[in-house]
């Protein structure tokens, strides 16, 4: 079951659940309530209990696409409408909507629907991240050569909105300057690095700037090697800066995600998706830009062999934290949900289950497959048939 229709802010409920844990602590048979919304208490259960634990909705800071909809090439309401609910089944209860490199145009239709999604209340639309276009050409991946360009006043003027909520932009530091990257921070936008080729130095001039953290930790940026630390090197040994990975046994080598956790002060790790169009369908191919990305297996790549972001989604990233990384269940729990609400400054609404909070929450089984998923105490996932056990 999905719905996405009716008015969050009035939603009101309780569940009795065999287990919780509320972002910092585990708690066992206890009834979270809920009043327009929020959160309102939670007790000792007094009678019957749902099986299962229930979680803090997962906030990814990273997503292109889902449900067969790519928000490049379709920046409209109903593409975010469509990307939510094929995230939201998989523990997903924010997002920001990420538009890479493209042209001003399409870059402001996409801050339009954003904002037109926000003024709407539309659920789990709380921002945007623009990924791109002021990147590096050697370190571009996939994004398209022909629209990297300078920071220049149209993009400053989109950046400067108040009207399309919390605003992330990756920029590659040798072609964003250390006093753009402070206009940048003066605008509300928070500068994150990634798609770089940049020596250390200039990596740590735009942290010194303002920049607060790394896109997609290890891939697309300059290399920790003996003599040059590159944006890893800074990356991992930045105590104070968070870091996005990308954890779907593709991106990241298991002991390249393992020093990243070792290397880290604990809490500025944090779990993103890089999804694109397939997630949540069979979808095998998709147009992208002039030419196409194709699906093998978990793994997409453009028609030069280069991976072209994921279709990972957020409870199998926690997965394989828990069960390939050997994170600590609360602790992968945390990557999806507290961190990232610390990274984007939203911790005093979301990431957590405490009174006041907003009730976004998940129920997941023993194998942490989602169950039941509430944006704001509303219901708009309910797994069809349960789990089944391994």
């Amino acid at each position: 079951m999905m719905n996405t229709d009716t008015e969050h802010s009035g939603a009101t409920g309780s569940i009795a659940v065999a287990s919780l844990f509320d972002g910092n602590h585990w708690h066992s048979n206890v009834e979270l309530s809920w009043q327009q919304g929020r959160i309102s208490a939670i007790r000792p259960a007094t009678g019957a209990v749902k099986a299962g634990i229930l979680v803090p909705g997962f906030i990814d800071l990273q997503v292109n696409g889902g449900g067969g909809v790519l928000f490049n090439t379709a920046p409209t309401l109903s593409t975010l409408r469509q990307m939510m609910l094929a995230h939201a089944r998989f523990g997903t209860s924010a997002m920001l909507p990420t538009v890479i490199t493209d042209s001003v145009a399409i870059m402001q239709q996409a801050a339009d629907v954003v904002a037109q999604a926000i003024a709407a209340k539309q659920p789990g639309i709380i921002g945007l991240h623009f990924e791109g276009p002021h990147l590096s050409v050697p370190k571009k991946g996939v994004h398209p050569a022909e629209h990297i360009r300078p920071l220049s006043a149209a993009e400053l003027a989109l950046y400067q909105r108040n009207d399309i909520g919390l605003k992330l932009i990756t920029v590659a530091p040798e072609n964003v300057s250390p006093d753009q990257i402070k206009q940048l921070v003066a605008a509300g936008v928070q500068v994150w690095l990634g798609h770089s080729n940049a020596d250390a130095a200039t990596v740590q001039a735009a942290l010194a700037a303002g920049a607060r953290g790394f896109t997609h930790l290890y891939n697309a940026m300059s290399p920790l090697t003996s003599r040059e630390p590159g944006m890893v090197g800074v990356a991992l040994t930045d105590t104070d800066s968070w870091c996005g990975i990308i954890l779907d046994g593709l991106h990241i080598h298991p002991i390249a995600a393992r020093l990243a956790l070792a290397a880290k002060s604990k809490g500025k790790v944090l779990l993103v998706t890089d999804a694109m169009s397939p997630v949540g369908t069979d979808e095998t191919e998709f147009a992208f830009f002039s030419g196409k990305v194709v699906r093998d297996g978990n793994k997409l790549t453009n028609e030069a062999g280069a991976l072209a972001g994921s279709v990972l989604d957020m409870v199998s990233a926690v997965r394989y934290a828990i069960e390939t990384l050997a994170v600590e269940p609360g602790e992968a729990l945390r990557m999806a949900s507290l961190y990232p609400a610390e990274a984007l400054g939203c911790a005093d609404s979301r990431g957590q289950l405490a009174d006041g909070y907003l009730a976004d929450m998940v129920l997941l089984d023993p194998q942490y497959q989602v169950q039941q998923n509430w944006l704001a105490g509303q219901a708009v996932f309910e797994a069809a048939v349960p789990a089944a056990k391994k």
